[in-house]
């Protein structure tokens, strides 16, 4: 990808802003003298030291809202104060939501026979329903008839034709399912938001919780910081050209195939 103009963010959003990423997107976004209003939205944003400090070195630009991915009623109210606090005018919304593993036993699977129901249940509810319901609140937010990008976090592990390796079943097909809404999301937008741009967004390994029981395994400059991480990401979105459809990008701007 050629790197294009930086496009102005006046209003942005991210969900999930108080994981290690979307904490690092919030701060690279606070440095852009152009923008006027920064919704960080969390869980329990009140428990995020990181959403705490933004909010308080950025008073006149950080609100925090809280919004629980897995929770269709969080997510429209959510969208209903970011409209009353902005407006129809987000020209960056991201999607952070992730889950891969968890303390109480859920982990990536091996083998078919370490597959469960309910794991299955609560990472497509993370990965893949819950983008498809915060695009379904928070789009007419976006078509505002300028240049907005709606960006969901996934992982080249959903890509369906570069699956070399195998297991790991349910986060998988879950960013595959995300992948698929994400692309089918964009066609629909083609007709009804020509100017909102739909990304599927690859940031690579990040040294986070999510991948921290399994970055041992890679050569350190395989591993971006989340600051790092952030920066190659926003630098994607803004090279991202308008047109009708979805792409799904890696951190350095190649195409992955879906």
């Amino acid at each position: 990808m050629t790197p294009g103009p930086r496009h102005p963010v006046i209003h942005a959003v991210i969900q999930g802003a108080s994981g290690g990423l979307g904490g690092a997107l919030a701060e690279m976004l606070l440095e852009r003298p152009e923008l006027e209003r920064l919704i960080l939205t969390s869980r329990a944003p009140l428990a995020s030291e990181t959403l705490q400090r933004l909010a308080a070195s950025h008073p006149e630009k950080v609100r925090l809202v809280e919004l629980d991915i897995t929770v269709e009623p969080s997510i429209a109210a959510a969208s209903e104060r970011v409209e009353k606090e902005i407006g129809r005018t987000v020209d960056l919304a991201i999607c952070c939501a992730g889950l891969l593993h968890r303390g109480d036993g859920l982990l990536p699977e091996k083998r078919v026979e370490d597959v469960g129901f309910q794991n299955l249940e609560q990472v497509f509810a993370v990965n893949a329903f819950g983008p498809l319901l915060f695009a379904k609140h928070f789009w007419p937010l976006l078509a505002h008839g300028e240049r907005a990008v709606l960006a969901n976090l996934s992982a080249r592990i959903g890509s369906i034709g570069d699956n070399r390796s195998g297991g790991w079943y349910a986060y998988r097909a879950s960013k595959a399912a995300q992948n698929m809404i994400t692309r089918t999301f964009a066609i629909e937008m083609a007709r009804r938001a020509p100017h909102m741009i739909c990304l599927a967004l690859h940031p690579g390994t990040v040294a986070t919780a999510l991948s921290a029981p399994f970055g041992r395994r890679l050569r350190p400059e395989k591993i971006f910081s989340p600051a790092v991480a952030a920066s190659q990401l926003l630098e994607v979105i803004d090279a991202a050209p308008c047109g009708p459809g979805a792409t799904f990008f890696a951190w350095d701007g190649s195409e992955i195939p879906w």
